[in-house]
């Protein structure tokens, strides 16, 4: 197989005698100072995303969190002049001791608890995408408590089924998430929130699923926003977020630019006067990292297949398990080199699916030792890891103008006990 495609490489990638670098720094370098599995970022990369998404949105386009979030990370987005969607307390959480002002905040979630609602309620958080008639009653509970009544927009779902993993499907009718669009239910919910002295209703909310390709699905769900936005005279519009990147040499995925033109000729035809806002995450984060591993295993079974077992898995990617997902993965030593040895990749958990790329492909003269990379894991790697069998997370590496600073530490076999009693 032909070496790894670099346009699947953060953007400041180089290849310097042979060796990977990203953002200026020297990617074998980084491996030994900092150990692996480590996730490395470049900053660059991840600056020039957001500013696209302003850019391609206007002011009011939110990082969708979810699909990676520490401090340094909510920082970038609101410098660049994001505003951030969290969908939990603790997301929360995260982006208020970052800095982030409350009124640049999103906060959504289908079961939001009262504690939570009343969280962004006393923060003074930007806007509340309401999910439910429970959610509602909550906050007419919480509007009796405090005489606040929070700017909110409602989640619709406009039943458009994504050309996606059935796990991140969202848009289709059967959803656990929003107002169902065909049979009433959003159009109640529109006339309960507008009518309530409980919430103020400044929009409306799409969002039909993670991983779209097809631009015509995310422009199909903004032509049913359309018509509700104008006929409820709403002052916002999101149309949620969902653009997919490729993993693999044979994808290829819309930019932000492109869904954002494709939103707004949509919004356009149908006469749409709503501000327009947008939560991209994914497209902000995936391909602007590499995971680094250290092979620890190389096992030949002869006529079946050649296992190579790193020092991370199913703990730091759970994708792979989760939906099938498939990754490249190339030696960062010789970037440009052949990669005729089809590999499976195998995490070191005891599990049998611990697998992080099922149909792999490496150089002939991989060694154990051999430092191994695996692209396009800026998303939904270190948001969803966890700690099984007790195996350590991986810290954060963010590199910019050859220099390289920690945002997120190793955890330390202290911290697995540290909530213990």
């Amino acid at each position: 197989m032909r070496p790894v495609p670099l346009r699947l490489l953060p953007e400041t990638s180089e290849v310097i005698d042979g060796v990977l670098h990203i953002g200026g720094c020297n990617t074998l370098d980084l491996a030994a100072e900092f150990g692996t599995p480590v996730f490395v970022y470049d900053e660059t990369h991840l600056r020039n995303r957001c500013r696209e998404a302003v850019a391609a949105f206007g002011p009011g386009v939110a990082y969708a969190t979810k699909a990676f979030l520490c401090t340094a990370m909510a920082q970038l987005a609101h410098q660049e002049g994001m505003h951030l969607d969290v969908a939990t307390g603790g997301e929360l959480q995260v982006a208020l001791l970052s800095g982030v002002p409350a009124e640049h905040l999103v906060l959504h979630g289908n079961n939001k608890s009262m504690a939570e609602l009343r969280m962004a309620v006393e923060a003074g958080v930007g806007r509340i995408v309401v999910d439910s008639f429970d959610e509602l009653d909550r906050l007419d509970e919480l509007a009796n408590e405090t005489g606040t009544a929070p700017k909110v927009l409602l989640r619709l779902t406009p039943g458009i089924k994504a050309e996606t993993h059935e796990f991140i499907s969202t848009g289709q009718d059967d959803s656990k998430f929003g107002f169902t669009v065909s049979n009433g239910t959003a159009a109640a919910a529109l006339q309960r929130a507008r009518s309530s002295d409980s919430v103020e209703l400044v929009g409306v909310h799409a969002h039909i699923g993670s991983q779209v390709f097809a631009a015509g699905s995310l422009g199909r769900a903004t032509e049913v926003l359309a018509g509700i936005a104008n006929e409820y005279e709403v002052e916002e519009l999101s149309v949620g977020g969902g653009l997919g990147v490729a993993y693999v040499d044979d994808e290829r995925a819309p930019t932000i630019t492109e869904w954002g033109r494709v939103v707004r000729e949509a919004c356009r035809d149908a006469g749409v006067s709503a501000r327009i806002t947008a939560e991209p995450g994914r497209s902000i984060v995936a391909d602007a990292a590499v995971t680094l591993y250290t092979v620890g295993t190389i096992k030949h079974l002869p006529g079946i297949r050649t296992y190579v077992s790193v020092d991370g898995g199913m703990s730091d990617n759970p994708r792979p398990v989760l939906y099938g997902s498939g990754y490249e993965t190339f030696l960062p030593r010789a970037v440009a080199a052949d990669r005729p040895q089809a590999v499976t990749v195998v995490g070191k958990h005891c599990e049998s699916g611990d697998i992080l790329v099922r149909a792999g492909a490496l150089p002939e003269d991989l060694a154990v030792g051999d430092v191994l990379a695996t692209p396009v894991t800026g998303a939904y790697g270190h948001s969803m890891g966890s700690n099984y069998n007790k195996v350590l997370r991986p810290p954060v590496v963010f590199v910019a103008d050859g220099e390289a600073r920690l945002v997120v530490r190793r955890e330390t076999f202290d911290d697995l006990i540290r909530l213990d009693v």
